[in-house]
């Protein structure tokens, strides 16, 4: 065991005029997530930090916050990785709720904006729609989203621009544009083609370091480019 100081961004927008630092110091085991540690000061330091969690496995994608500057996921990165002196912080670009906890409606809002689900009218088969594994693997990638928005707030152009569709709500629509069971692949590179679509990627890979999934944002993004500039996304 040893002693960890957590240097967490604390905001209460009911008392504070701004966001303030404050310092717990834990006694961690190396292998202590982050999330262990955050719990740790909740429950026996100060009731009043706010955070979200709720799986605790890498899976929900809840507790995507700032680590020592990198958007990670609290419940996957361990204490003996951050060293003795962890700053712990929001998302950047969304508002901040209270303490750790930030608005993420505009962030759901541009997800649904790109049709993220099956889409096909057609009479279905008596049994179901078949599907190769070479089709399937075309996508396969982009099904590993939680929705964590870890890649979306670690992007400059969103930081610039919060109309900006965003990384996660492209990976999304890739995961339906390219599944050949689905009918509604040119509404949603429409929807792309947009001024504020995949044409703002200014193609940094800071979403694709960011991913706690590792799914190459960047490659699905680029994928989305050639299909709208081409015409199609079953090339």
């Amino acid at each position: 065991m040893s002693m960890v100081t957590l240097r967490i961004q604390r905001f209460n927008p009911e008392a504070d005029a701004a966001p303030v630092y404050r310092e717990y110091t834990v006694e961690v085991d190396p292998t202590d997530r982050v999330l262990d540690t955050l719990n740790a000061v909740k429950w026996y330091q100060d009731g009043t930090l706010t955070y979200r969690r709720s799986c605790a496995h890498g899976v929900c994608g809840s507790d995507a916050m700032r680590i020592n500057g990198v958007n990670r996921l609290a419940c996957k990165v361990l204490m003996r990785d951050v060293g003795a002196q962890v700053t712990v912080e929001p998302l950047m670009g969304f508002r901040v709720i209270k303490d750790l906890v930030v608005d993420m409606e505009p962030f759901f809002a541009q997800f649904r904006s790109v049709l993220p689900f099956f889409i096909n009218d057609a009479r279905p088969p008596e049994r179901e729609r078949l599907q190769s594994v070479e089709d399937r693997e075309r996508f396969d990638d982009t099904t590993k989203c939680i929705l964590c928005a870890a890649c979306t707030t670690s992007c400059p152009s969103f930081w610039a621009n919060e109309d900006f569709v965003g990384p996660a709500a492209i990976v999304n629509a890739h995961r339906f544009i390219f599944d050949t069971r689905d009918a509604a692949a040119a509404e949603r590179l429409e929807i792309l083609n947009d001024r504020e679509g995949v044409w703002r990627c200014r193609t940094i890979f800071n979403c694709t370091e960011a991913c706690p999934r590792e799914i190459k944002i960047t490659k699905a993004i680029g994928e989305v480019k050639k299909a709208i500039l081409y015409g199609t996304a079953r090339a």
